[in-house]
């Protein structure tokens, strides 16, 4: 839940909306679910540092076994379907005062932290000689979703379109780049252009409605697709590659449909001023 969300639900900080009562400082039910978010990203983030302490106590090297990753991503997919929610909630049920910063705060841990762990945890553990270039692209990360969960709250809702990718569909993309394990140049270019994506101009759909739900469908089908991968299951590397494959293909085509329909939308309304011109 963002900072605007809270606006749109009523819960602003005192001042931020004119003549609203001092908001509540009590923890309401869409802030536990901001709380179970950034639970889930600092519980991935352990349980990745500690497969990682455990594999170099017994000598071995190279990358973490599927498991250990499968975990991990799980409950960052888990936090993403706490961070769809919460907004939910607060609008149908309020929220409280806290809600905005609170929600920042466990995007940042989630979002950012995490999946620049996971960059670091895979360009330092590969069998060849890595360089400075994973702590780069893993601060390229973090650094993106500072700034754009910075500028989303200075932000006032003004259409049905996010500026930027979400932090939750970044994180997903940047995590996807890292389980399939490309070269380490094209992995670093592809997380790279991630991060300028979450800052950049280009816009994303807000899911509502229906569209939330299919989003939800889509997290569990990719907890599913993980599981399956991390226990080895028959055609495993192909479940893998269908719950990583939609969602780089999602983030890249979301952007020209938008604009597509933005175009189209124009394009009818300039025939109907033209059409009432000429009646």
């Amino acid at each position: 839940m963002t900072a605007t969300d809270q606006v749109v639900a009523g819960t602003a900080p005192a001042g931020a909306v004119g003549g609203e009562p001092a908001p509540r400082m009590r923890l309401v039910l869409a802030d536990y679910l901001t709380l179970g978010n950034a639970l889930c990203g600092f519980m991935a983030v352990w349980h990745l540092a500690a497969a990682q302490v455990g594999q170099i106590a017994a000598g071995i090297s190279g990358p973490l076994g599927r498991s250990e990753l499968a975990v991990a991503v799980i409950l960052l997919l888990l936090a993403a379907a706490f961070d769809l929610f919460d907004g939910r909630v607060a609008r149908k049920l309020g929220g409280s005062g806290m809600g905005a910063e609170l929600d920042n705060l466990a995007d940042v841990i989630s979002f950012g932290f995490a999946p620049a762990f996971f960059v670091v945890t895979w360009g330092t553990l590969g069998p060849e000689d890595r360089s400075v270039l994973p702590l780069v692209a893993a601060a390229a990360v973090l650094l993106a979703v500072v700034v754009r969960l910075a500028r989303f709250s200075c932000q006032t809702p003004a259409n049905d379109n996010f500026t930027g990718m979400p932090c939750p569909f970044g994180a997903m993309a940047v995590i996807t780049v890292v389980l399939l394990d490309p070269p380490l140049y094209v992995g670093i270019g592809a997380v790279l252009l991630i991060a300028w994506l979450m800052v950049s101009q280009v816009e994303y759909p807000k899911p509502r409605g229906r569209t939330a739900y299919m989003v939800l469908a889509w997290i569990m089908v990719s907890v599913a697709c993980l599981a399956g991968w991390a226990m080895d299951a028959p055609m495993a590397d192909a479940l893998l590659y269908a719950g990583a494959v939609p969602v780089l293909l999602l983030i890249l085509l979301v952007p020209f449909y938008v604009l597509a329909t933005r175009q189209q939308h124009r394009r009818d309304e300039e025939e109907a001023l033209r059409a009432v011109g000429e009646s």
